[in-house]
């Protein structure tokens, strides 16, 4: 690689933060969008390319279309921090954002069918969560690098915005676009991806510590080899096993549980060995760096599912209840999610103007106090609730969020060492990253348990008094609850996704019924209701586990700022003085 020279703050002028914070937040906003705009176009994908997702076959596909990128990022973003820290912030940005838009063309032009398109869609997505993973270890470095230090909250509140902004627009992107034709949902990415790899290769330069070291091989190949297995262990312990809803048991998933931790023991084992370590251990004797990583992982864990649990509340019962074909369900799931959206965008930069002032210990442990008292009031709502409560509910959740985001992810970043700026950013978005993945399956295992247990019977019954016959309606009340869950995820029409040819040996009147808007969801309004309420009553636990970690962070408020620190700020905004805030070491 050829050398690129490292600039001051001083040679870059005062205008610089800002164009890092724009391109940074560009890079976030589309990376982020892509994470979940496949959620809501997978009916019109896989119709695309001829393929039946619910068949037992084609499981593998769904899976790895909703969690390959997420799998990805949160393999790869600490080894591409580290990258950062050796080889220059922005360089490996902009390589991150170049891969991405390559990424995004291939995927948009796919020409083949059947499995053979499957698997270019999974490949070319797991490339493409390989540029996103480059996008997201190194926009909180660069922003923290470019930022004086009272301006930081501000700087990654916004970028938080866009982070989390993405992941509910792309919903609606994906509604609109996909039904038009589903390559657009990759297309769309383009032109943005071209703008910010040219503008990021231009305008973005390297303006923190480096440090030279030889990388850690032996850390990168256990810590991904081991946090692979976990995590494929836990996608797939949301399919059946046998005669188990769940594969949990499945001594696949077993083997991927058990031998993935051991081999993350390994790796920790050999973080304390080598001369320059992936991750650097020594980061959590920083008081506030251990804290706010742990608060961030359990407001992770309690807030990673809710995204899909929603989806699936509002496509399989409530919107089919209120007048939506199912096959409009997608687009309106994403548009009827837009308060949480709203109430994100609302707080997370006023927390993080706000996190520069007074300090981010309260406001962090705010928002996810509030954060829990919204997963109680979900519980409490009924399953065809009003939706002007349900919209009350997600704004404020929305806020709490934002209020814990901003000030969070600024006393992390403000705790590093310069030149550990890249491989932080990258351990705390590992963290998150994976414990979302954990959260979507341990939240969907809870809710296939309580369809699994009370589902089958209420089917058999329903179907029976509505004509079809006992042998039939045995078997499709015994199909995995997955299958069921799925169907409604995807926006099909469950019932005659279960029932096919049979619904043609029925009387039209009845198998107009069954097909209809009221049956399905009122088959699993009950046993859907029981497994909210055990997935959000874990979700309260985890954020006040949370809440009370962000208490234990050490606050740095303006007050709690050295001399070195504000002259420093100061200079920044003047465009002069030193190039690099470090952060102080007293904590330690």
């Amino acid at each position: 690689m050829a050398e690129r020279r490292t600039y001051s703050l001083a040679e870059l002028g005062p205008r610089y933060k800002w164009i890092a914070l724009s391109n940074t937040t560009l890079g976030m906003l589309i990376a982020t969008i892509n994470s979940s705009i496949v959620l809501i176009a997978l009916p019109d994908i896989f119709k695309g390319i001829g393929i039946n997702p619910l068949e037992p076959a084609n499981t593998s596909y769904l899976l790895w279309m909703i969690m390959g990128f997420l799998v990805v990022t949160a393999v790869l973003v600490v080894s591409f921090g580290r990258l950062g820290d050796m080889y220059g912030r922005a360089r490996m940005y902009n390589l991150g954002f170049a891969v991405f838009t390559v990424s995004s063309i291939f995927l948009a032009i796919t020409w083949f069918d059947g499995d053979a398109a499957a698997l270019w869609l999974i490949g070319w997505r797991i490339v493409q969560g390989i540029g996103g993973a480059f996008l997201m270890a190194n926009s909180s470095a660069i922003l923290t690098d470019a930022f004086p230090a009272n301006q930081r909250g501000l700087a990654l509140g916004m970028n938080g915005v866009a982070a989390i902004a993405g992941s509910f627009l792309g919903l609606v992107v994906g509604g609109i676009l996909a039904p038009v034709d589903w390559n657009l949902i990759f297309l769309v990415s383009v032109p943005f991806g071209v703008v910010g790899t040219i503008w990021a290769y231009v305008k973005l330069h390297d303006t923190g510590v480096r440090k030279h070291a030889k990388m850690d091989w032996w850390g990168n190949i256990t810590f991904a080899v081991g946090l692979i297995a976990v995590l494929v262990g836990i996608t797939y312990g949301i399919q059946p096993y046998g005669a188990s809803p769940t594969g949990w048991g499945s001594p696949m998933v077993l083997s991927c549980l058990i031998g993935g931790v051991a081999v993350l023991i390994a790796f920790v084992i050999i973080e304390t060995r080598v001369a320059n370590p992936l991750f650097r251990l020594s980061l959590f004797r920083i008081r506030s760096f251990s804290w706010g990583n742990l608060a961030n992982l359990t407001a992770s864990l309690g807030r990673g599912g809710l995204q899909f649990i929603l989806i699936i509340w509002l496509q399989g019962i409530w919107l089919p209840q209120h007048g939506y074909t199912f096959e409009q369900t997608p687009l309106w799931a994403g548009i009827y999610m837009l308060p949480m959206t709203v109430g994100f965008l609302v707080s997370a930069p006023t927390a993080g103007i706000l996190s520069d002032r007074i300090g981010s210990r309260l406001l962090a442990s705010s928002g996810l106090v509030i954060t829990a008292i919204t997963f109680l009031l979900l519980i409490l709502l009924p399953v065809n609730f009003n939706y002007w409560a349900f919209a009350a509910i997600l704004l404020v959740n929305g806020i709490g969020m934002g209020m814990f985001s901003s000030p969070n992810r600024a006393e992390v970043m403000n705790s590093l060492p310069a030149d550990a700026r890249g491989s932080g950013a990258g351990m705390m978005t590992t963290f998150q990253n994976a414990a979302m993945v954990l959260s979507i399956g341990f939240f969907f295992s809870l809710i296939i348990a309580g369809l699994s247990d009370n589902l089958p019977t209420a089917m058999f019954q329903g179907l029976t008094a509505h004509g079809v016959a006992a042998g039939p309606a045995n078997q499709v009340a015994h199909l995995p609850a997955v299958a069921v869950l799925f169907a409604a995820f995807l926006g099909y029409n469950p019932i005659q996704q279960l029932l096919g040819g049979q619904l043609g040996s029925l009387p039209p009147d009845q198998a107009s019924f069954l097909t209809g808007r009221s049956f399905f969801p009122n088959l699993i309004s009950g046993p859907f209701q029981d497994g909210l309420a055990v997935a959000f009553g874990f979700a309260i636990v985890v954020c006040l586990i949370g809440a009370v970690a962000s208490l234990l962070t050490k606050d740095r408020g303006k007050a709690s700022e050295s001399v070195g620190e504000e002259l420093a700020a100061v200079a920044g905004e003047s465009g002069g003085g030193p190039s690099e805030l470090v952060a102080p070491t007293s904590e330690r």
